[in-house]
């Protein structure tokens, strides 16, 4: 016989109105039907939960124990009945979300916050990944969304662009090229890149913007690069939103190369035809542009 999970309930109720009668009234019951509730509720358990030589209704020691996890049993349950009422309001169970690191994630952060905000039962799992990696892991997990600094687009792809972002090429202020004006190619090639690593399985994806010299070191994330430009190992580039209190500081310096020391790219925000968005996944879109207008 499995556990009468109303009995719990009326184990609460009778703890509240301290007596049998006060209960079964406010149960809408007989006073018999919840003695033999709780009676049925003991022999199942083989423990007694109430001490019955007392006027009011109190519980044993073991009828506390058994009455406080059967109070997590019950929020559990009204939880789940919660989430599978906001299922059948159209809420998908999960959403993938796929980000470049070059992009800004304080917008992200906040739209998932509005997000939670209105109880959504949808889970979101964000995932970080540079350069090809975006795509591939958009396309291996079948994700929702991805955003995206540059894709190999399709027919069924559905991009909507983002605000400019602009990068700087960028050193320590005690760096060799912090001081040098009109520098050159070859100049540049000199010294050590710092460049961020494609983060696909075959690391097929080059960045465009890389010198070409010998000295090249890849790291794996805007956070690794940026403390590598702060120690002085070497010259990059890096998204402004990233490096604006450094700059303003003096710790960083943009590099006065001659080919120019900015450059500026609209990310996408990208969905695909083959997995049309769900309740959750358009909100999310719509926050997340939301977002990135406001901020941006």
């Amino acid at each position: 016989m499995r556990v009468d999970i109303d009995a719990f309930k009326v184990l609460q109720v009778l703890i509240e109105e301290g007596s049998f009668a006060k209960a079964a009234e406010r149960l809408h019951k007989a006073q018999s039907a919840v003695s033999y509730q709780v009676k049925k509720l003991e022999q199942h358990l083989g423990v007694t939960l109430f001490c019955r030589d007392h006027y009011r209704a109190e519980l044993t020691p073991q009828g506390k124990v058994i009455l406080a996890e059967g109070q997590r049993l019950l929020q559990y349950l009204t939880h789940i009945e919660h989430l599978a009422s906001r299922f059948n309001e159209g809420w998908e169970a999960k959403l993938d979300l796929v980000v470049d690191g070059a992009l800004p994630m304080e917008p992200i952060m906040r739209a998932l916050k509005k997000m939670a905000e209105q109880e959504i039962p949808t889970k979101v799992q964000l995932n970080m990944e540079f350069l090809g990696g975006v795509q591939e892991r958009f396309e291996r997990d079948n994700a929702d969304l991805m955003l995206v600094k540059d894709y190999r687009t399709g027919p069924l792809y559905q991009p909507q662009p983002l605000p400019e972002i602009t990068s700087i090429l960028v050193t320590a202020a005690e760096h060799p090229l912090a001081n040098a004006q009109n520098i050159s190619l070859f100049e540049l090639q000199r010294h050590v890149e710092l460049t961020i690593e494609d983060s696909s399985p075959e690391k097929l994806h080059r960045d465009e913007l890389q010198f070409g010299g010998d000295k090249v070191f890849y790291l794996s994330g805007f956070m690794m690069k940026k403390n590598a430009l702060l120690m002085g190992l070497g010259f990059g580039w890096m998204p402004d939103f990233l490096i604006a209190e450094p700059l303003s500081r003096g710790e960083l310096v943009e590099v006065d190369f001659k080919g120019g020391s900015r450059f500026h790219f609209t990310p996408q925000l990208v969905s695909t035809m083959e997995r049309p968005l769900g309740k959750a996944g358009r909100l999310l879109t719509e926050l997340i542009m939301t977002e990135f207008n406001t901020s941006c």
